[in-house]
């Protein structure tokens, strides 16, 4: 293959020998990058399912409320109390490069800074049920951005993963063997034609030396 593909000279030689060193340096970084994007993603995802399982599990107490909310309150009035909300969150967005992948970083704030704010109804005809639900999910929305956070950079860390796991193996499996390949082929041709011409230079020799004995028989 590299014979038919590769132009044995010395300048062509060379070549391959500098990117033969630019690939085996380029396969030596990247291989270190994906070790340490594997360790970050790692991190992320134990983090991930821990955040996962406290966002369920808030979520599950706040619809454990409701329910507890709706059988002690009529419907008209539980679906009244939650008409207008009273608090507005802004969400913000940020991003943080880790192994040249950007990932995101949620923040948040409220329109006001009282803790009260989540309640937008009064505490005359409704249950506590229903003040535990609110406070629920409102102690929840932290985690639940995180959540959303760290899903989203394991998505990202993933993909950059892959795309380096197949750099690697590009240049492990092919770019790298095919320049050994091609390096090996033109150093064959070349001492192959650097013994051709030492042996017609013998040949020349000889010929030279035969050409003058008979002269000097003569």
């Amino acid at each position: 293959m590299a014979g038919t593909q590769v132009n044995p000279t010395r300048m062509e030689l060379t070549r391959l020998k500098r990117k033969l060193t630019t690939a085996v340096k380029g396969h030596r970084l990247l291989k270190d990058k994906r070790d340490e994007l594997m360790r970050e993603f790692l991190i992320l995802v134990r983090e991930n399912m821990e955040l996962r399982q406290k966002v369920e599990e808030e979520i599950r107490n706040a619809n454990r409320n409701f329910v507890l909310a709706k059988a002690g309150m009529s419907e008209e009035i539980l679906h009244t109390a939650m008409l207008t909300p009273k608090q507005e969150v802004y969400l913000e967005l940020d991003k943080k490069n880790v192994m040249s992948v950007d990932i995101p970083v949620f923040d948040y704030r409220t329109r006001t800074a009282d803790a009260n704010d989540i309640f937008s109804y009064g505490f005359a005809f409704t249950s506590s049920d229903l003040d535990g639900a609110v406070q629920s999910l409102s102690d929840a929305l932290p985690d639940m951005l995180k959540l959303a956070e760290v899903e989203k950079s394991c998505q990202l860390m993933a993909a950059e993963i892959e795309k380096t796991r197949r750099r690697v193996n590009a240049l492990e499996h092919v770019i790298i063997p095919e320049t050994q390949e091609g390096i090996r082929y033109i150093t064959m041709k070349l001492d192959e034609n650097e013994r051709s011409t030492q042996v017609r230079l013998m040949k020349v020799k000889d010929m030279m030396l035969n050409e003058a004995h008979h002269y000097d028989e003569k």
